[in-house]
């Protein structure tokens, strides 16, 4: 096999040649690569949301570098390719799954590739595919984040026209000052591959295996059905209790596109903190709620880690993550408690 460098510096200069060659919409739209000199013990896969390009997850991609992994942004088929693009000229983007799903699977393998554990994640469309990935090669993921994943539209009605319309529709920011790089507007049946692809997600996560899988959600979010994260977390669960599952409340007022600051959300650095207290972590998600119990209790992070025999499965960004989680509902759920009960 080729060797760790000459992979990565051949991934680096394909890819610009490629995308030379289209050309592509803007600097923001580009593949974005961040490799470690050597090799790294995570490879982050991560896939950008429907219209629009790589720069979303340019900040949690410096983070992760930072903390050692290397990370893969590649541009989605379709995407962020340079054009007069309008309803009589609408974006060429892909309207069959095995579009994308053929392309997930290539950069997956490139990933492997790579050594180390694989780490797939996306947002929106992006979270629809990286949630196929988590049902279709669970052996090889080492963990999926699935932000605000595209599994169904916030309303049935939409979702009704999604798989009956072939009309354009142009996006409205629902911040105006929020950051557009990509495509303004698209044809139905373009969005429609990743609705039939969430359907198809629920219905295998109900029958298992699926990876490790994080799906997170926003009560501000108007764009996706929170219900569904919910129900993949819950199905996921069964076989599979790494799965975790969080909704930000509607308070924080985070966006559809949760990932940036740019993009209207201002708590970036905490939802890249939740990543990688996943990523790094080794817990389940009844361990994880078996801390929030003991911090409902009066214990403080570290001491209920240390009482439960899990200060080495956690990661350092944990007591991030467990600012987050509805203690309450936990102690809630689990009633009166024997005094012998930790």
């Amino acid at each position: 096999m080729p060797s760790y460098s000459a992979i990565t510096s051949a991934v680096v200069r394909d890819i610009k040649a490629r995308e030379d060659a289209l050309p592509v919409r803007n600097e923001a739209c580009r593949s974005r690569f961040y490799f470690q000199p050597a090799p790294a013990a995570k490879t982050c896969l991560f896939f950008h949301g429907f219209t629009a390009g790589p720069y979303q997850f340019v900040p949690m991609a410096e983070a992760l570098f930072r903390a050692g992994y290397n990370v893969l942004i590649p541009r989605m088929p379709g995407h962020g390719l340079a054009g007069d693009w309008g309803k009589d000229n609408p974006p060429p983007l892909p309207t069959k799954a095995e579009d994308y799903q053929k392309f997930a699977l290539q950069w997956l393998q490139l990933a492997q590739t790579l050594g180390g554990q694989v780490v797939v994640g996306g947002l929106s469309g992006g979270g629809t595919l990286a949630g196929w990935l988590a049902v279709e090669r669970p052996q090889v993921i080492s963990r999926a984040v699935l932000y605000a994943a595209f599994l169904s539209s916030s309303s049935k009605v939409i979702d009704l026209f999604v798989r009956n319309l072939d009309s354009y529709n142009e996006w409205v920011n629902p911040k105006p000052e929020a950051a557009r790089y990509g495509y303004n507007g698209f044809m139905i049946p373009a969005l429609r591959v990743f609705l039939l692809m969430g359907t198809d997600i629920l219905k295998r996560s109900r029958r298992g295996p699926i990876a490790p899988t994080f799906a997170i959600s926003s009560e501000s979010d108007i764009a996706v059905g929170n219900h569904d994260h919910r129900s993949l977390f819950e199905s996921g669960v069964k076989y599979q209790p790494k799965c975790w599952y969080q909704r930000f409340d509607r308070i924080l007022d985070i966006p559809h596109t949760m990932l940036t600051l740019e993009e209207g959300n201002n708590y970036q650095d905490l939802l890249i903190a939740m990543t990688k207290a996943y990523v790094e972590s080794d817990l389940t998600w009844a361990e994880v709620e078996d801390i929030g119990y003991c911090m409902t209790r009066g214990k403080t992070f570290d001491i209920a880690v240390s009482e439960l025999n899990l200060a080495q499965k956690v990661s350092r960004d944990m007591p991030a993550m467990m600012t987050m989680v509805d203690k309450r509902a936990i102690a809630m759920s689990r009633g009166p408690r024997s005094r012998g009960d930790r």
